[in-house]
């Protein structure tokens, strides 16, 4: 053999020697991992290398599944390198480090008992845990599962230790492009009955899985076994217990991560391909304490806090204001209450204790161990005991300490007992048997009263501004209000001094304008304090107007959530008739999907945030709000944005209050064409449903780019959703998708949220969904979606019939009004 053939050989094995090398598993003291290099699991599932997120230059060296889109760990997540120098190696005390070119280093495992240089090695192992071990003693001396960042794996265990307090903590990102600590972290808690405990700020509870009876976390009837497969909670001796979780499916993978807004997103896997992802919103209702201290909360009620039997508000004024977290104090005292402080004989009568179902149970719960039947009496012997329930899993669980964050579900909980004097239990067990006649007679008091509240409202206004003529609102008793800081309230709203508004707007200069509707003009203005403003002042020249006037002040003064926009005031002068709003630095959702250089700024993760708050601020008004309430001009114009591209809705000038009807009938119907459903626009039929075809309208315009009411295609006579139509049943829906989008990589996501759209745009209003089902799905907690029936659509050439009194502005305004009057021919 010659020369050349013995070269050709030795270069043959050593592209085979090098190919091995680069993908090896393990890192000896003599090696190192630089930025183009990555170390691979055996099985090249998972690989540690550099990498920079979306929209980020900065360099990371992480752990990731399958891609660099699934990063799982992440070294310097607080410290990013800027270039690509990044040295990953064992260093000279045996720690790992990441050293940029000038041996600065920018992390490291900082363990104190490493073994020597030559005996310690690396391994990224098929788990995707990352180990440091003494080769000498098979001792590991560092690994990641026990230093994690936001997101969780398969076997890797989330413990707590009870003696030393020591416990592993996730801590979400802070933006999905900045991966440094963010806001959120989640650990495990109260140990003897254990639950995870979600954090703001690292020492504020923000909310809680509730206890792990075995099966489910008993507090978050979403998280069944369902969605957990294989969760389990374990010991390590008796001081540490922990979580962790599995697949018997040795082709079934899922990783859980703690997103940026303190949400659980879990990402499934199947052979290697996405299958499943799920975010696990967060409700009112879950928020920790929201309705303080011996308070319920239920997601159904309206309001959605009350005080539990027996029990009133601490403050009632901070509880007519929906501000509940001074909670609740009992009515009677207790029983051993009383004859502790010598206030009652031993003749008197036991007290008893009221079951309350399918309920989230209270924080701070402690375990006896006795039979089911022995827990009630024991809590009954012991007068600190305020509650109780019994869980198979769990065993009995007793509380001695105020009773916080409870919840009602309307499925899943536990029974709680609640401790009453004996009066009160008669008096909750009376007040569960209310009769229906009893019922009917309150409904019809309350039907009455929400009909005559605009009525009240406009004669009070009447009466207020023929007494102040001009300048200034005044207080009952006559006491002048010099400043914005002190507004007389009507019917909980906020009056300002027209020359307030006037200065802060510098006397409605056409310079701070921005924008103009059916209503009239809309200014930017600045009050004294610093606090930006949003103007609507009613233009003297529309008839219209008044009444949409009066009817936003009617409904929008009732409304709280963060999916809203939040009315601050009005101001009611002479002719003047103005509503003051936050002002929403970002303005309308139009002004970034519909702008060609603008909607870049909108990726599929910003834009699902958006699409999901427009869907909760709706469930609120649909559901959760004091008034029941139909928006009727749904668009993406009066979808606001905040300085996070927080979506909040506007503009309740077409609001309608209802009562629960299926369908309610007008002769005007008012809108905007291309946001309607067909049967009000053709019938004058209205319902929630109106809402949830509107919000389909809107979520296809989210995701296409592409304005419904300007849609052009070859096909003049169709809509968006027309076109949108034919594309779906010719399997081409991927055409649909905004570009900007379109490689993402979430298109089964994007295709879930196409497939929501159509089933709310059906023609026939009740098979559309609910605005919960809707929400549901988004989220993924409902997993199957039916095929969608016959959309419903107007045709572009039918739409002479209708007689529009204004056209879509099309000015990007910050609260753009448009009023579309149609009359049915």
């Amino acid at each position: 053999m010659g020369f050349r053939s013995h070269t050709c050989l030795l270069n043959a094995l050593l592209v085979i020697f090098l190919g091995l090398t680069s993908a090896r598993d393990t890192l000896t003291s003599s090696q190192s991992i630089t930025d183009s290099q990555t170390l691979t699991s055996n099985d090249t599932i998972f690989k540690l290398g550099f990498f920079s997120p979306q929209n980020s230059t900065h360099r990371y060296l992480g752990i990731w599944y399958l891609s660099d889109s699934n990063v799982v760990w992440i070294a310097n997540r607080d410290q990013p390198l800027v270039d690509s120098s990044g040295v990953f190696k064992i260093s000279k005390d045996g720690n790992l480090v990441l050293v940029d070119a000038k041996n600065k280093v920018f992390w490291s495992s900082n363990v104190s008992n490493t073994a020597t240089t030559t005996t310690s090695t690396v391994q990224l192992q098929r788990s995707g845990n990352l180990v440091l071990k003494d080769d000498s003693t098979g001792q590991n001396l560092w690994e990641s599962f026990k230093h994690p960042c936001d997101a969780a794996v398969p076997t890797m265990r989330i413990s707590a230790n009870r003696i030393t307090g020591e416990k592993i903590r996730f801590v979400s990102r802070k933006t999905a492009s900045d991966p440094s600590s963010g806001y959120f972290s989640a650990s495990l808690e109260r140990l003897d009955a254990p639950e995870v405990f979600f954090w703001v700020n690292g020492t504020h509870p923000y909310w809680r899985t509730g206890p792990w009876n075995g099966r489910i976390f008993i507090g978050t009837p979403l998280m069944s076994t369902g969605y957990l497969y294989g969760w389990n909670v374990g010991y390590e001796g008796k001081e540490t217990v922990y979580l962790t979780y599995s697949f018997a499916d040795p082709s079934a993978f899922g990783i859980l991560t703690l997103t940026p807004q303190g949400k659980l997103k879990l990402v499934r896997y199947y052979n290697n391909k996405q299958v499943l992802t799920m975010d696990l919103g967060i409700s009112d209702c879950d928020v920790y304490g929201t309705c303080g201290a011996f308070g319920t909360c239920n997601t159904e009620s309206s309001p959605i806090c009350s005080c539990l039997n027996g029990y009133e508000p601490r403050n009632e004024e901070e509880w007519s204001r929906r501000n509940w977290t001074s909670g609740c104090v009992r009515k009677v005292a207790l029983k051993c209450e009383r004859l502790r402080n010598g206030s009652e004989s031993e003749g008197g009568q036991e007290d008893k204790f009221l079951k309350l179902g399918t309920m989230k149970v209270p924080d701070f719960a402690h375990r006896l161990d006795v039979e089911e039947g022995q827990c009630g009496t024991q809590c009954l012997q012991n007068c600190s005991c305020l509650a109780y329930a019994y869980d198979a899993g769990i065993g009995c669980l007793y509380w001695s300490e105020d009773l916080i964050d409870l919840q009602k579900f309307s499925t899943a909980g536990v029974d709680l007992y609640i401790r009453l004097a004996h009066s009160e239990f008669q008096a909750s067990t009376a007040q569960g048997h209310t009769n229906k006649r009893g019922k009917r007679l309150i409904i019809g008091i309350a039907v009455a009263t929400a009909g005559t509240i605009i009525l009240v409202i406009c004669a009070y206004l009447a009466i207020r501004t023929f007494h102040l003529g001009k300048g200034t609102a005044k207080h009952s008793d006559n006491q002048r209000v010099s400043d914005v800081q002190k507004p007389v309230k009507l019917d909980e709203l906020p009056l300002f001094d027209f020359e307030v508004v006037a200065n802060a707007t510098n006397d409605f200069h056409l310079g701070n304008t921005l924008g103009k509707g059916g209503f009239g003009p809309v200014y930017k203005g600045l009050l004294p304090d610093g606090q930006e403003i949003a103007v609507k002042r009613l233009s003297r020249a529309s008839g219209q107007g008044v009444e949409e006037f009066m009817n936003e002040v009617v409904v929008i003064s009732k409304l709280q959530h963060r999916n809203l926009v939040k009315l601050l005031g009005c101001c009611i002068e002479g002719d003047e008739k103005m509503l003051i709003y936050e002002f929403m630095p970002n303005k309308s959702l139009d002004a970034f999907i519909f702008d060609p250089l603008r909607r870049n700024l909108l990726d599929w993760t910003k834009r699902f945030n958006i699409i999901e708050g427009v869907a909760r601020g709706l469930l609120y008004l649909h559901r959760d709000s004091r008034l029941k309430i139909i928006h009727r001009d749904l668009k993406a114009s009066n979808i606001l944005l905040d300085v996070e591209m927080n979506p909040k809705i506007s503009d309740f000038g077409l609001a309608r209050i209802y009562k629960g009807e299926d369908e309610v009938n007008t002769k005007r119907v008012v809108g905007t064409y291309g946001y309607m459903s067909p049967e009000y626009a053709m019938e004058g039929l209205f319902s929630e449903k109106s809402d949830v075809y509107s919000f389909g309208v809107l979520l296809l315009e989210i995701i296409s780019g592409k304005r419904n009411t300007s849609f052009r295609n070859d096909d003049q006579s169709l809509s968006l959703i027309g076109y949108a139509w034919n594309l779906w049943n010719e399997d081409n829906i991927k055409s649909l998708v905004d570009p900007e989008i379109s490689g993402s990589g979430s298109e089964d996501h994007i295709l879930r949220c196409i497939h929501i759209a159509f089933l709310c745009v059906q023609e026939v209003a009740k098979t559309r969904p609910t605005m919960t089902a809707v929400l549901s799905m988004l989220n993924s907690e409902i997993s199957h979606l039916p095929p969608p029936r016959q959309v419903g659509f107007v045709q572009k050439h039918n739409s002479s019939s209708l007689e529009s009194s204004s056209q879509e502005n099309q000015c990007n305004s910050n609260n753009h009004v448009t009023l579309t009057e149609i009359q049915g021919r």
